[in-house]
């Protein structure tokens, strides 16, 4: 793929890349978001783990010994990633849409698939969704994770009539060309429209106020590790108010 413009649904890879670098405190969150997609994918014990859109820190640098395929359509993203395979003969990184990925291309099928801070992103959600479903074997675990619509910054901002309710775009959405927001029974609906089994669902890191003003808190010292880790620990007895949801769901019996 080149260009900036090869997205289906006409998005601008380029700047997205570019707005994706600069976001305040979004680093923090994604370490979040990748510890828990990792524990996920250790309880499964895969053999072959694929990860479609991957951002700048792939998860197969986290999992020795396994053989990893990533997905990923945004040529800076995969130049990174190729960067980090090093020598490892077990890892594969394709440039290329998840929506238009087969088993043949990727030498068959997997036991962990994941799509990670990616649905609310794609044009067609039900598509990728699919394509997952032919990508995962028989007894084969997709992980999803995605803002949640219900995290406690946005209710806030609700209550504060910032915004008219939980589903309005927010600057970042718009910024990122994120057209949807889900609440945990819609993307439970979601998943499940495209023929998964939801086993398993939860959320991640309690967020109280916006990405910037996080940020701002964290670099004036307000925001130690100690704290960030018990706003994450939070999402595991308040998990509707966590900033992004997660569920791990299997392919429905045909």
């Amino acid at each position: 793929m080149t260009g900036d413009r090869d997205d289906p649904a006409g998005r601008d890879l380029e700047d997205y890349v570019r707005r994706y670098e600069t976001m305040p405190f979004e680093p923090r969150q994604a370490a979040f978001r990748r510890r828990r997609v990792l524990q996920q994918v250790a309880a499964r014990s895969p053999r072959r783990v694929l990860e479609i859109g991957c951002g700048l820190a792939p998860l197969f640098t986290d999992l020795p010994g396994t053989h990893c395929v990533v997905v990923e359509p945004s040529p800076v993203f995969v130049e990174a990633a190729r960067r980090l395979v090093g020598g490892r003969e077990d890892v594969l990184v394709v440039q290329d849409f998840g929506e238009r990925v087969t088993p043949d291309a990727v030498g068959g099928v997997f036991d962990v698939v994941v799509l990670s801070c990616l649905l609310h992103e794609v044009p067609d959600p039900g598509a990728l969704l699919r394509a997952a479903r032919a990508l995962c074997g028989s007894a084969g675990v997709l992980h999803v994770n995605v803002p949640n619509a219900r995290s406690l910054h946005r209710l806030l901002a609700v209550a504060m009539r910032l915004i008219p309710d939980v589903t309005a775009q927010s600057v970042t959405q718009r910024d990122m060309q994120q057209d949807r927001i889900y609440d945990a029974e819609a993307l439970t609906r979601t998943v499940q429209g495209a023929g998964f089994d939801v086993i398993d669902a939860g959320s991640i890191f309690v967020k109280p106020f916006t990405h910037a003003q996080m940020q701002r808190l964290l670099d004036d010292g307000f925001l130690t590790p100690a704290l960030l880790d018990g706003l994450d620990a939070l999402a595991l007895s308040s998990p509707e108010l966590g900033s992004e949801l997660w569920v791990d769901a299997v392919p429905s019996p045909a």
